[in-house]
């Protein structure tokens, strides 16, 4: 297999694990690490071999793929003891599919490129579904010729790939993505209790909505979470309050007034607190429920 066939992924969270098998499955020769060893033990029936460190996984293939939870978690895997700029070649590029803030993504790929490394940010969207289906939308930022080297990697993860500017515009186009999501959950969330309260067929009422001028992706595919008040893992509400925090940060470094994804950070708080971070963002619609009455 070519050099420019291997690939190296790291993190195998929700969305990682998933993508990782994509690759693989698309013919990549991938060679993976986690954090927590063990983790998806599937990936060995599709071929992916574990590494035990960042840097004996990238030692030896032209293209690193990093999806870990936060700024300083991809900062560790870059930098740190045994981090991928202590063993990558030169003229490697690193993809980060990881949502952090704009500025984390200027600073690493400065710093990588004093080492002769190149980076772009890939941020995606579309859940533990799009993971799983390969049908991703991701945002690239970088430099042109950057982004096409990583194009073959980005088109076994995602359906629609859009080169959004330079370094650090993928992350904020993944900002802007967080802050409508929050909109559209709170906005069917309360739809649904509505329509609840109201003593409507809800299901009825969805499937009524969805050929209007309401229909969503989260009307389509979470509504019935809400109206089950039963939250399955997708994509998990302490992630999206992580990423609301970025956007929060980056409107405030901008002048730009955002109380709806405010009002969402508040929730997410509260629910964080009572213990529900792991639930699906849709959980949401608890705080809904709770404010009104559905569920003392």
């Amino acid at each position: 297999m070519a050099t420019m066939d291997k690939v190296a992924f790291l993190g195998l969270g929700t969305m990682g694990a998933a993508m990782a098998a994509n690759l693989a499955r698309a013919g990549f020769a991938v060679t993976a690490w986690n954090r927590t060893s063990g983790r998806a033990p599937e990936l060995a029936d599709v071929g992916v071999e574990m590494a035990s460190s960042p840097a004996q996984a990238v030692s030896d293939t032209p293209i690193v793929v990093i999806c870990v939870s936060d700024t300083p978690d991809v900062e560790a895997v870059l930098f740190g003891e045994d981090g991928v700029a202590s063993a990558a070649r030169a003229d490697t590029l690193i993809i980060d599919c990881s949502t952090i803030a704009p500025s984390g993504s200027w600073d690493f790929a400065a710093r990588l490129r004093e080492r002769g490394l190149r980076m772009v940010d890939a941020p995606v969207s579309g859940g533990s579904e799009g993971a799983k289906n390969a049908t991703l939308t991701i945002f690239v930022g970088g430099d042109e010729r950057d982004v096409e080297y990583a194009r073959p990697v980005l088109n076994a993860l995602g359906r629609t790939i859009t080169h959004v500017g330079p370094i650090g515009a993928g992350q904020a186009v993944k900002a802007v993505n967080q802050v409508i999501l929050a909109g559209a959950y709170l906005g069917v969330a309360e739809g649904v209790v509505l329509a609840i309260k109201a003593g409507l067929d809800v299901e009825q009422v969805v499937g009524a909505l969805g050929g209007g001028a309401a229909q969503s992706w989260v009307l389509a595919n979470r509504s019935g979470r809400m109206i089950d008040n039963d939250y399955p893992l997708g994509f998990k509400v302490s992630l999206h309050r992580k990423d609301l925090a970025i956007a929060l940060d980056l409107a405030a470094q901008l002048g730009a007034t955002l109380p709806v994804s405010a009002l969402a950070a508040q929730l997410e708080n509260g629910l964080v607190a009572d213990g529900h971070g792991d639930d699906d963002m849709s959980a949401l619609a608890r705080s809904i429920r709770g404010l009104s009455g559905l569920d003392d």
